[in-house]
């Protein structure tokens, strides 16, 4: 017997059943049911005698038609050498058994005799207590629906109790073998609910976890492919010595490529994968992005464009700095690389229904309806902007979203005509 189930219910059984015959037993087995079994019989002695003496055989089958109405066993009026008054049989046999009532009578599968003398030792009564009765007078037909109830309940309280293990048992199989998505999804509120939540948990974050690693490794495979292909032929070129300065100058582009490629693949799995390691801090989100615009307003000078910071009124919200000024940084960078000579990349800050609402715009082409589900996928870049000197690894906005979702926000992007606006949306707290 391995399953919880049937050792749970076995054991309700067996601790019913037990409990309710050894409590009725020892009520049936008092002490004074053998004093006043005995006295009862002593009782129907005298009783049986006096209607024999009173109305003869008559008189005597009388009280015996009265006496089976009442009791189930069979009694029998004899004389002192035990034949029977009422039928002439001979019961000498019977009167040879113990006279006082036997230990446990209802209990024995044969029966029973009770035997009672007159004090004169002229009659016999004898109280045949049939086998039939086993068990009858201490359990009752109550007592057997009573026990057939409780053992539905105990059925019902068992698969109660070992349902969520099974379901977590399937849960942890699935996983096991490569499910990553296997969930328990109790609604319990006991300590076998508190388990499958942990594991639901626990599963979120190792799915999290190898969906970051496989992500990467896959991004890494792409996207390396290319620099190092230009690299293999720089290197070609410098080992000729044909125009070796153009060469290096080339290899030193592709491995500040391949720094800054790999830099934002880091970003990346931090952002998606390591959620455990983030800070939990007050974070005044306008001063962060009056730095930020302030840094990013020497990068669009050198493009011919500006960064211009519209509102920013003083709020506060609980996240990891870091993380927050990568995201908003990425966000801004993207927009001064699309806007226009001699426009301003606009930034503000406002809250919107007790949350902090950042815009950002910039006045360039824009981006196809069919492309803006897509443009915070990692790698994602707008056919037309396919070339790395202009559109990057396609890494930034992958990384804005992801920090922002870290810290319970979101992150959308619509066509301004003219230019893109993303709005990032993120929980506040007053400053």
């Amino acid at each position: 017997m391995n399953s919880l189930f049937a050792k749970i219910l076995v054991w309700f059984w067996a601790t019913l059943v037990i409990s309710t015959i050894g409590s009725a037993l020892v009520s049936g087995l008092s002490t004074e049911r053998p004093y006043v079994f005995s006295r009862l019989v002593d009782f129907q002695l005298q009783e049986a005698r006096a209607a024999y003496e009173a109305g003869g055989k008559a008189g005597l089958e009388q009280f015996m038609g009265r006496f089976h109405k009442v009791f189930t066993g069979d009694g029998v009026l004899t004389g002192p050498n035990g034949r029977d008054l009422l039928t002439g049989a001979d019961e000498s046999g019977l009167i040879a058994r113990p006279t006082r009532e036997p230990a446990f009578a209802a209990l024995r599968l044969r029966g029973a005799v009770v035997a009672r003398k007159s004090m004169d030792g002229r009659y016999w009564f004898l109280f045949i207590i049939p086998h039939q009765r086993l068990g009858r007078w201490f359990l009752a037909p109550q007592h057997w629906w009573l026990m057939g109830t409780c053992i539905v309940l105990c059925y019902l309280l068992a698969y109660y109790l070992t349902y969520p293990v099974r379901r977590l048992q399937h849960a942890v199989e699935n996983f096991g073998h490569g499910d990553l998505s296997a969930r328990v999804k109790t609604r319990r509120r006991d300590e076998l609910g508190d388990l499958g939540r942990t594991f639901d948990r626990m599963a979120d974050r190792i799915q999290t976890l190898v969906s970051a690693e496989r992500r990467l490794l896959l991004d890494i495979a792409h996207e390396l492919r290319s620099p190092l292909a230009r690299l293999r032929v720089a290197v070609e070129l410098a080992r000729s010595g044909q125009n070796r300065g153009a060469a290096l100058d080339r290899i030193d582009r592709e491995a500040d490529r391949l720094n800054g490629l790999i830099s934002g693949l880091l970003q990346v799995t931090r952002a998606e994968g390591d959620a455990g390691a983030m800070r939990h801090e007050a974070v005044r989100i306008d001063r962060l992005l009056e730095e930020i615009a302030a840094d990013a307003a020497l990068e669009a000078q050198a493009r011919g464009s500006d960064v211009r910071l519209v509102s920013a009124p003083p709020l506060s919200i609980a996240g990891d700095p870091e993380l927050l000024r990568r995201a908003i940084e990425n966000v801004i960078r993207n927009a001064i690389r699309y806007t226009p000579e001699a426009t301003a990349v606009q930034a503000s800050l406002e809250t919107v229904d007790g949350k902090a609402l950042l815009r950002i715009r910039d006045f360039g082409p824009g981006v196809p309806e069919e492309a803006l589900p897509r443009i915070f996928d990692a790698f994602y870049r707008v056919e037309t902007d396919r070339d790395r000197a202009s559109g990057g690894a396609g890494l930034g906005l992958s990384i804005a979203r992801r920090a922002i979702e870290l810290h319970k926000g979101r992150i959308r992007a619509r066509n301004a005509d003219p230019g893109l606006l993303v709005e990032i949306e993120l929980p506040a707290g007053n400053a």
